[in-house]
């Protein structure tokens, strides 16, 4: 029997493993607002930030605000006529868009409200730079909880979804990595990036997930990828209720025999907050400490990381379990009282860094699980070795990024200017700060002051952090890059290989490489707090 049921155990850290640590934050994430019913809500970035910087880990990695992808950056994924629908569309003219919102699928589960396009950007960027961060040495992990938006498509919105910063961000590394893989354990499946990269074995996807009668209704264990791609997508669909002891004995063994046959260069994580116990929309039973137990395994491998967030809707949950695993990339465990932040009052009763499991039934039996197991080994097993893919040395830019830090020096700048007239104009629903609406009536007398000194977070003992403006835009046709596209690109049999062999062509037409941030991040002293700019109905093919 594969699957075998052993205790948890304790979460371990190496304080002598240092990893460089590269953490994207924009604090005007938080300024927008899907709806006050709409479950999503970007607040929980700013939320997470607050208790991560509380905490004291601005000293030990470098705080960056990124560059916003632009139009063409998302058109290496998604199409001109979808990239250009989101950036004119707006909450006072979407009636001259109606045609434009049935072809796209935008409506009450992906809204248009004000800002749309920006909120897009500062996901897409923050995992484009992460990546180009990766791919130069800058750091061994890059972290951008404002992305994780996993079920967007190549031209249409989903599932709260409108960019695929995911997407996105695997192109870049494709620019130096051979092989990249992608681990999702977001409660719903990771349908988007599966799609995107169902045809090539330069990405391997592995997602976790309810399935069933749940969002989005895809990933079957027998989906397993299409030419090239076949054996390239592994599915684990499973039941609700698993616990922390259940989903650690099924990930990790998973997890090493994936990592032990494809032989990755590169990982992308998506760490979504709704597998957690009690979360809105979700119907697993983890703790904080099984979640975090996932990210601090995948971390032991030791190759280039880039963590992403994703779902989570319950606000204060998510933020605990994000700011925990936060902790362990910096190989530290936080202890569990919680230091004061700007949304300290959300955290009561109890004022702790936990996420306690319930008594939800498991549903997930060993024999279940042992079957799943069986399978995905056996494919692994049928399938050809890790694809071997020659890469070509890419040239280096015009300016020698060995100097880094001496320009990074000269054009430093304050972070808080540059946004502040469109700050102004938003505003945030009070319930937006709750995790459930019958909760704004607990609204005492905190507002968010938007101030020109510091317009994101009510704290006055602030650091200005780098701005992540590039020093120029080279375009760069690089054999990489070439590669990347041309072994991506496969049969078009299906509807989803044709979209990967569109989706792959803007690289071929010489799209430029993301420019990394061209300015040195913060030293926060001690006592300073870094402030920076974040179903269909299916059947298992295995018996219960």
């Amino acid at each position: 029997m594969l699957y075998e049921d052993k205790p948890f155990g304790e979460i371990k850290v190496n304080p002598q493993d240092k990893k460089r640590i590269a953490y994207f934050y924009d604090s005007d994430v938080g300024n927008y607002s899907y709806g006050s019913a709409h479950p999503m809500k970007p607040h929980r970035i700013r939320m997470a930030h607050s208790l991560i910087m509380n905490y004291g880990l601005y000293k030990s990695m470098e705080i960056y605000r990124a560059k916003p992808a632009t139009r063409q950056e998302m058109t290496q994924f998604h199409t001109d006529e979808y990239v250009d629908f989101l950036a004119r569309v707006t909450p006072d003219n979407l009636e001259l868009f109606n045609k434009e919102q049935l072809k796209f699928n935008v409506g009450d589960d992906c809204p248009v409200f004000d800002g749309l396009f920006e909120y897009c950007s500062i996901s897409g960027g923050g995992s484009m730079e992460g990546a180009a961060r990766l791919n130069r040495g800058k750091c061994d992990v890059a972290i951008n909880y404002a992305g994780g938006l996993h079920h967007a498509k190549k031209s249409e919105a989903s599932g709260f979804c409108y960019v695929n910063d995911i997407v996105l961000g695997i192109i870049e590394l494709l620019r130096y990595h051979p092989r990249v893989l992608y681990i999702d354990i977001d409660v719903h499946h990771g349908d988007g990036v599966e799609e995107a990269f169902y045809t090539t074995d330069r990405v391997m996807t592995v997602s976790f997930h309810k399935y069933g009668e749940f969002f989005p209704g895809t990933g079957e264990l027998r989906d397993i990828g299409v030419g090239k791609g076949k054996y390239h997508s592994i599915n684990v669909p499973l039941r609700d209720g698993i616990d922390d002891q259940t989903y650690k004995n099924l990930f990790e063994p998973v997890m090493k025999r994936v990592i032990d046959w494809y032989q990755p260069s590169a990982i992308v994580f998506q760490c979504g907050g709704d597998s957690l116990s009690g979360d809105r929309l979700g119907c697993f039973n983890l703790s904080m400490y099984g979640h975090a137990n996932c990210i601090n395994y995948i971390k032991s491998f030791g190759l280039p990381l880039m963590i992403v967030g994703g779902g989570g809707y319950t606000m204060r949950n998510v933020s605990r379990t994000w700011t925990y695993e936060t902790g362990l990339l910096n190989q530290k465990i936080l202890g569990p009282e919680l230091p004061f932040n700007d949304y300290f009052e959300y955290y009561g009763p109890d004022y702790k860094l936990e996420v306690r499991p319930s008594n939800m039934h498991n549903a997930n039996t060993p024999e279940y699980l042992n079957r799943i197991m069986t399978q995905i080994f056996t494919n692994l097993n049928n399938a050809k070795h890790a694809p071997s893919v020659q890469m070509n040395e890419v040239p280096r830019d015009i300016l020698n990024f060995e100097d880094d830090v001496e320009e990074d020096g000269k054009e430093a700048i304050d972070t808080r200017g540059g946004s502040q007239k469109r700050r102004d104009e938003m505003t945030v629903p009070e319930n937006e700060f709750f995790d459930h609406d019958e909760d704004a009536v607990k609204v005492k007398d905190k507002d968010i002051e938007m101030t020109d000194a510091n317009p994101a977070l009510s704290t006055s003992n602030s650091t200005s952090v780098t701005t992540s403006e590039p020093a120029f835009e080279q375009p760069t046709t690089t054999a990489a890059a070439t590669t990347a596209a041309t072994t991506a690109a496969t049969s078009s049999t299906t509807p989803v290989a044709s979209k990967m062999e569109e989706s792959v062509k803007q690289e071929s037409k010489g799209e430029p490489e993301r420019t990394m941030t061209n300015t040195a991040p913060v030293t926060a002293t001690e006592g300073e707090k870094a402030e920076v700019r974040v179903s269909t109905e299916g059947n298992m093919d295995i018996d219960p």
